[in-house]
């Protein structure tokens, strides 16, 4: 924040206020949510203390200087996922913010942002090896919890149609453990990992190792909680303006990784399942 590099730069600061000023600038994205109270119990200073740095730096108080802050900080804002893994803090933070009239522009923006991102960080030799790996494997398993069942259910239904043995974990009634309780070293595993990151999918995964199984893995970034156990590793970003995440470069990916699969499939096969599966959904009454 200009004001208080300025002040920094023209001040001689006292122990208490270059304990502030240097916390603003390394959480300045943080301190947009946080109360004086709370900021002043962060440093271990009086909350007084934090007002006349405030007062210092020209502002009327507290909240002059805090609203001054998430004006700067606008763009950070909207991507408080990346800073807030739990939904009920997101949607507090996002209660304080006066959000863009332009919702429509605003949500352009970000997805435009994370599928740049996205191609940025994963390469096509990384797409081929993967559509390789799944189409040299015996059984396909795939894992997606909570939010991020939505990706396991549309690969499961596409890759269906490429090739056999493709096995969706998620079940009302049955654990992934059940059904990968025969998995083997001729096998792959394919899991759509996002914070909140779950605990069954690494479960799954300690099982799929276990067993010399490879694993195929798209989550958020390098450091994220199953990439240890990834032989391939996608990385997308799923930061959003609200308090879930955003799959959108997510499902790009996916649907990338599909169309290598297909490419690599022979057309006569896919050809004649959709052919048998037009069949009877004709009879279904489906269009």
């Amino acid at each position: 924040m200009k004001a208080i590099q300025n002040f920094i730069q023209n001040q001689k600061l006292t122990r208490v206020q270059s304990a502030l000023a240097s916390f603003v600038l390394d959480h300045a994205v943080e301190v947009c949510f946080m109360s004086s109270t709370k900021l002043a119990e962060k440093l271990g200073i009086s909350e007084p203390s934090v007002i006349r740095f405030c007062r210092a730096l020209g502002f009327s108080g507290y909240t002059d200087f805090q609203n001054a802050l998430r004006k700067e900080y606008h763009g950070d804002l909207f991507r408080i996922s990346d800073r807030l893994p739990v939904p009920s803090d997101r949607a507090a933070a996002l209660s304080r913010l006066d959000l863009p009239s332009d919702i429509l522009a605003n949500e352009y923006q970000n997805t435009l942002g994370k599928l740049e991102q996205a191609l940025a960080s994963n390469r096509p030799e990384t797409l081929d090896a993967a559509a390789d790996l799944i189409l040299a494997s015996g059984r396909k398993y795939i894992v997606a919890s909570r939010g991020n069942a939505c990706l396991g259910v549309y690969l499961n239904l596409y890759l269906h149609h490429m090739t056999d043995h493709v096995i969706h974990t998620a079940s009302a009634s049955v654990s992934p453990f059940d059904l990968m309780a025969d998995i083997s070293s001729d096998d792959c595993v394919i899991v759509f990992s996002f914070p909140r990151y779950s605990s069954i999918d690494e479960l799954a995964l300690k099982l799929a190792k276990s067993a010399g199984a490879k694993v195929i893995l798209f989550t958020d970034k390098p450091s994220a909680l199953l990439s240890e156990y990834a032989d391939i590793l996608f990385t997308i970003p799923v930061n959003s303006t609200s308090f879930f995440n955003s799959l959108s470069a997510a499902q790009f990916l996916t649907e990338v990784l599909l169309n290598t699969i297909s490419r690599k499939c022979k057309g006569r096969s896919i050809e004649r399942k959709l052919k048998k599966i037009d069949l009877y959904l004709d009879e279904f009454g489906t269009y």
